[in-house]
């Protein structure tokens, strides 16, 4: 087979997986990777979880899709333990997290008009990745995913990251109705900010009237070591927004609201054809019940163990200049760009990715055990050592 029928958004690598299970993906030879990219932090209970295929195959077997015109009871339960959760009040779904990203920012177009704010501007953050609409293009802090698809939404202003000073600066145009932010930056480098930051701008949002919008597509569902990272922080946002590892593989996202973002949708005010299927809700939710009472426990000492061996196979490497991150969401900063070394770990049986052009993303999958964490600790390590001796070659 051959890709010339598909347009080239992208750069893929030179191997085709046929079968994954666990931690563990098997390419058309039979080689075995240990993956540590996870679908880009999807794949939380790993591939071919035993809970997600019976609920796939059985609901299946049932029911795919009926349409929102009618109740979903799988929807509806899903709602409701997402809401109780995360502390929120009401849930929209749709299929990604650019969708629930666009609810998001939709919510605060609603939340000017009731403010009588007729150009309102939501305060984004520098580095930041909300997804590839026009609208989240728009309010993504990355100028290079930009190019070319000027003219952009107008109606965002960005600030730097984990900088309140900058928040309280921007207070002064009346125009501001919300703040998106992620709580830890995963396409812009595994950046996490000051302990103090998501609270500082809860307090700064509850002063103004904005809504504060938390971008947990990337962090949540266990990625972090709670089920959501602000409710580490002690944060309840207006809006929450997640997917990814929602669905474990299943596309599904969902907005969650609660506080003055509660009653801003109504009928006819949003909607999405495919958004909270039967199939996908009861995917989703053997995924929640899961995480919550067998894996999420478990995260935060797994990313301690990680980072520590890390950090200690590595210190002795100039070119490493920060091991960072929360639960399992980790980033290695190197000091020089780092694209080569997704092939060569490859190569080693290790799936990694790199980001911000020079940190090696890590986010394996939450049922990782500790033999596998040690697998991925001394591979890449390995293979860091041999890049750093290479690199220094005249």
């Amino acid at each position: 087979m051959s890709e010339q029928f598909l347009i080239p958004t992208y750069a893929r690598q030179p191997v085709a997986f046929e079968r994954g299970e666990g931690v563990w993906l098997y390419d058309q030879a039979g080689n075995r990777y240990l993956d540590a990219v996870a679908g880009v932090a999807v794949c939380n209970l790993g591939h071919a979880h035993p809970a997600v295929t019976r609920a796939l195959s059985e609901q299946a077997a049932r029911l795919v899709h009926t349409s929102n015109l009618y109740r979903i009871p799988a929807q509806e339960a899903l709602a409701e333990r997402l809401c109780r959760l995360a502390g929120m009040n009401k849930v929209f779904f749709g299929n990604s997290g650019a969708e629930a990203n666009e609810a998001a920012i939709k919510l605060a177009r609603l939340h000017a008009r009731r403010r009588g704010i007729e150009h309102p501007v939501v305060l984004v953050m520098e580095n930041s990745f909300h997804g590839r609409t026009l609208a989240t293009l728009s309010a993504t802090g990355n100028r290079k995913v930009k190019e070319g698809f000027a003219p952009l939404v107008e109606g965002f202003r960005t600030l730097p990251y984990n900088d309140l000073a900058a928040v309280d600066a921007a207070a002064d145009d009346a125009n501001v109705v919300a703040v998106l932010a992620e709580p830890i930056q995963g396409e812009g480098g595994v950046r996490v900010p000051d302990d103090g930051f998501l609270a500082g701008l809860r307090e700064r949002c509850d002063r103004h009237g904005w809504l504060l919008m938390l971008d947990e597509i990337q962090t949540g569902n266990g990625r972090t070591g709670g089920y959501f990272a602000c409710l580490e922080q002690g944060v309840r946002p207006d809006v929450l927004t997640t997917a990814k590892g929602l669905g474990n593989g299943f596309p599904i996202g969902a907005c969650l609201v609660a506080g003055a973002a509660t009653e801003l949708f109504g009928p006819g005010s949003h909607g999405s054809t495919f958004g909270g299927s039967p199939l996908g809700c009861a995917t989703a939710l053997a995924v929640v019940e899961t995480l919550e009472r067998e894996v999420v426990p478990t995260v935060t000492a797994k990313g301690e163990r990680l980072r520590a061996a890390l950090r200690d196979r590595l210190a002795h490497l100039p070119m490493v200049r920060e091991v960072r991150g929360r639960g399992l969401i980790i980033g290695i900063q190197l000091d020089r760009d780092a694209g080569e070394l997704v092939g060569r770990a490859r190569q080693a049986g290790l799936l990694i990715n790199v980001t911000a052009g020079s940190v090696v993303r890590l986010l394996p999958p939450l049922v990782i055990d500790d033999q596998e964490l040690d697998f991925l600790a001394d591979t890449l390590s390995r293979v860091l050592v041999e890049f750093a001796r290479d690199s220094e070659r005249p």
